[in-house]
C-alpha cells in the first residue's frame, strides 16, 4: 500500500430528528454494507443509536439533527452517531430487567459490537460501535 493511500471508506449522512429518519438510516447503511457480512448487526445498531439520539436529546427537539458516520476497512465497521446533545448527560450501558420497556438499546448495542465507544464534546454526544470482520459477535446465526 502506497503511504498516502488509505484502505478506510468514511460516508456521513446527517438526518432531521424526525422518528422516520430512522428507517432512512438504516436503509443508508444497507446500502453501503450491502456485500457485508455484517450488514444486520449494522442496520440494527444504527437504528438503536438513531432513534436513541431522537428519544433523548436535542436531536428529536424542534430543528434537531443526527449525524450518522459509517468507516469500513477490510479489518472493520465503525458506526457513529452524533447527537445534538442537551441532556447534560452522556449515554451509558443500563443492564434493564427482560420485561422492561425501554432503556435496553445501548446494552443490545453493546452486545452487538465488538467495542462501544462514547465521547462528550460540548454537550453533543458521539456513540461508536466497532464491529471487526470475521468475528461473529450477535444478530442471525447462518
Amino acid at each position: 500500500m502506497h503511504e498516502y493511500t488509505s484502505t478506510v471508506r468514511v460516508w456521513g449522512l446527517t438526518c432531521p430528528g424526525f422518528p422516520e429518519e430512522v428507517s432512512r438510516a438504516r436503509r443508508w447503511t444497507r446500502d453501503i454494507l450491502r456485500d457485508s457480512p455484517l450488514v444486520e448487526d449494522a442496520e440494527l445498531i444504527v437504528s438503536e443509536l438513531s432513534a436513541n439520539a431522537i428519544l433523548h436529546t436535542a436531536s428529536g427537539w424542534h430543528s434537531g439533527s443526527f449525524h450518522l458516520a459509517l468507516a469500513v476497512s477490510p479489518q472493520m465497521v465503525a458506526l457513529s452517531v452524533t447527537d445534538d446533545g442537551g441532556t447534560g448527560q452522556a449515554p451509558k450501558v443500563k443492564h434493564q430487567d427482560q420485561d422492561a420497556e425501554h432503556g435496553r438499546g445501548l446494552d443490545m448495542v453493546n452486545a452487538l459490537a465488538h467495542r462501544v465507544v462514547v465521547h462528550t464534546i460540548d454537550g453533543s454526544n458521539t456513540v461508536t460501535a466497532e464491529l471487526f470482520t470475521g468475528i461473529r459477535l450477535g444478530g442471525h446465526p447462518c
